[in-house]
């Protein structure tokens, strides 16, 4: 959809903050193409370059799509965000088992873990500025205070040291590629300490990482401004660039499961204007601790929540709507970059 655009590009507002990116895939790519190359000046493969994704079999590598969206980049100039190398999810049976079926031993999952590593990251190291390496291995168990990681078959066979390893590959791989640890639920404080505690047992090991992805999956009402507050200066104690991987912000709580509404209430769009105008004047305020902030998608014509929590249902969680106009809430967001806008 090609449209004469008339308000400030966003990359342009916070080109003094924050690289400005979306998440995309190569059908987003052609319907978002005049949307993306406007307001943006980063990418992230939404699913892409997920391990299932792009190494399907142990012999069989399948770049097709996620060599469209590194094409994309280069055109366009824009820096590209890689994700994921290490997640429980989307990742093949086989990387795990032994010829019976059985779990691998370690050092053979280690070695397969490098080898996919090489090849991946190898492949886009002229493009890709930066990973996330490991992508959500906290527990979100509150109520056991003892919880920690997530348990997961890298654990079972390889027990904690996986998650080192994964970046030490990496930085082998490519030297000069910055290295993220991402999450969800960043904000709230049972995980935040928990994320804290990985990141600080990196860095006391001597692992290569640069910083901290805050998915930021949020929604009109939680997590709290507070808490987001609190979490943004717990890991910036740190020392690393934090950056907000994968933003959105639902219309619906997460409980809220109706499924009657074709339209976002006007209500909804005012509150929602509100919410991001609050979030950008906070990462506005903490712009020399963050480095990125991205959007899970680019305009409410397309996002991963039209099936999650609810399949099917329709949800409208960005600064652009299905017709990829600007929303209220991208006027609250310019106005914080420029207030003379």
């Amino acid at each position: 959809m090609d449209t004469y655009r008339e308000e400030v590009p966003l990359k342009t507002l916070y080109k003094d903050a924050f690289h400005i990116g979306a998440a995309v895939n190569p059908r987003t790519i052609e319907s978002q193409r005049s949307l993306l190359k406007y307001h943006f000046n980063s990418l992230t493969a939404e699913n892409e370059m997920k391990f299932s994704s792009v190494h399907p079999q142990e012999d069989l590598y399948t770049f097709e799509n996620a060599d469209i969206i590194a094409a994309f980049a280069r055109e366009q100039g824009m820096a590209l965000r890689g994700h994921t190398l290490v997640w429980h999810n989307q990742t093949p049976d086989w990387l795990f088992e032994n010829e019976s079926g059985g779990l691998v031993e370690s050092d053979v999952l280690m070695e397969r873990l490098r080898s996919h590593i090489q090849t991946v990251v190898g492949r886009y190291k002229d493009v890709i500025y930066c990973w996330d390496v490991v992508n959500e291995v906290i527990s979100d168990d509150e109520k056991d205070e003892s919880a920690y990681l997530r348990s997961s078959r890298w654990l079972d066979i390889a027990g904690e040291s996986f998650i080192a390893k994964a970046f030490e590959f990496a930085h082998e791989a490519d030297p000069k590629a910055l290295l993220f640890y991402n999450d969800y639920n960043e904000s709230n404080p049972h995980k935040r300490e928990r994320i804290y505690r990985l990141v600080r047992s990196l860095l006391d090991q001597g692992v290569p990482i640069h910083g901290i992805g805050l998915q930021a999956h949020w929604n009109l009402y939680a997590p709290s401004l507070d808490d987001i507050r609190s979490a943004i200066e717990r890991y910036a104690q740190l020392g690393l660039q934090l950056q907000l991987t994968e933003l959105d912000v639902s219309v619906f709580r997460f409980e809220d499961r109706r499924t009657d509404l074709v339209h976002p209430t006007k209500d909804m769009l005012e509150l929602q204007a509100e919410r991001y105008e609050s979030i950008f004047r906070l990462l506005h305020e903490y712009r020399e601790h963050i480095s990125a902030v991205t959007f899970w998608g680019a305009a409410d014509n397309y996002t991963w929540l039209d099936d999650f929590p609810v399949q099917g249902r329709k949800n409208w969680p960005f600064l652009f709507d299905e017709k990829q106009r600007p929303k209220e809430a991208y006027q609250r967001v310019a106005g914080i970059a420029a207030p003379m806008n």
